[in-house]
């Protein structure tokens, strides 16, 4: 699979679109406007792989949408994306508006198989992730002396100082159990160097070809759909919600998510058994 070339900075035209679908005024660097930027893509911009499915059917795509197509699918059909492309374009939006900014990866189960990003503004570096399904609405400071808490519903995310190689450790406790997590390194990397791993992220067995995963953010609350469950969270507390069948699942989903049932039923249709995404 041919991933295409690495962009630096994007037209001006697709960063207004980009900047009017946040709802944010360019301004200049400043960690009140990168904190303004990555909240507003959190609460804005799903996390979601409705998207990917739909694309693939329709359109054959088995890599990142490109730019326009990305926005265009959040104007019209209220997508968003998974970590390769909210990560992705979120960096280009960030080097065009003149943040220091560097794509990375960090390590799941499989080296270097998830993209966020670090971003070097007034004297100190931070990580901003719009690709984790996690209300980081806050840009989270890398020279720490103490464990970082995010805490929303049943979900605690810990992000731990930095390890003898400089690397961040990202862990997510769901009802107070060690659920997930990655290892992120500072390295910087361009979208080339996930070729390999976006091309697995489109094989039979990939995790987002056998799974439904979808959540969006509010200031204090989200809303979150995996396969047959829907949870809603608000403060430090999680009500979940069962959905009986694939019906009750497409109809949530265009509820919670407005997104139309054909589309979603497209994308829900080539769906076998569903698996675990945080497995």
């Amino acid at each position: 699979m041919q991933i295409a070339r690495t962009l630096v900075t994007l037209p001006e035209e697709v960063t207004a679109h980009y900047l009017a679908i946040l709802g944010v005024a360019r301004r200049e660097p400043s960690f009140e406007a990168l904190r303004e930027l990555l909240a507003a893509h959190l609460t804005r911009i799903p996390f979601e792989n409705i998207a990917k499915l739909y694309y693939r059917k329709r359109l054959g795509l088995v890599n990142l949408p490109e730019i326009k197509l990305y926005l265009d699918g959040i104007d019209n059909h209220h997508f968003g994306g998974t970590c390769y492309s909210n990560n992705y374009h979120f960096y280009l939006l960030l080097r065009t508006l003149g943040y220091e900014a560097k794509l990375c990866a960090a390590d799941m189960k499989t080296p270097q198989v998830h993209a966020l990003n670090m971003i070097m503004i007034e004297g100190r570096e931070y990580l901003a992730d719009t690709g984790y399904a996690a209300p980081l609405l806050e840009p989270i400071p890398r020279d720490l002396a103490a464990d970082y808490e995010t805490i929303l519903g049943r979900d605690r995310y810990v992000l731990k100082p930095q390890d003898a190689n400089g690397c961040s450790r990202l862990e997510l406790f769901r009802d107070g159990v060690l659920h997930h997590g990655y290892l992120a390194k500072p390295e910087p990397k361009t979208i080339e160097d996930f070729s390999t791993v976006i091309a697995v992220s489109f094989s039979a067995d990939a995790t987002f070809l056998n799974s439904i995963l979808l959540v969006r953010f509010y200031p204090g609350r989200s809303v979150l759909i995996h396969n047959l469950a829907l949870v809603e969270s608000e403060g430090n507390k999680s009500t979940v919600h069962a959905l009986a069948n694939r019906d009750e699942l497409i109809a949530a989903i265009e509820q919670h998510f407005d997104m139309t049932r054909e589309i979603v039923s497209e994308a829900v249709g080539q769906l076998g058994h569903l698996q675990d995404a945080w497995n």
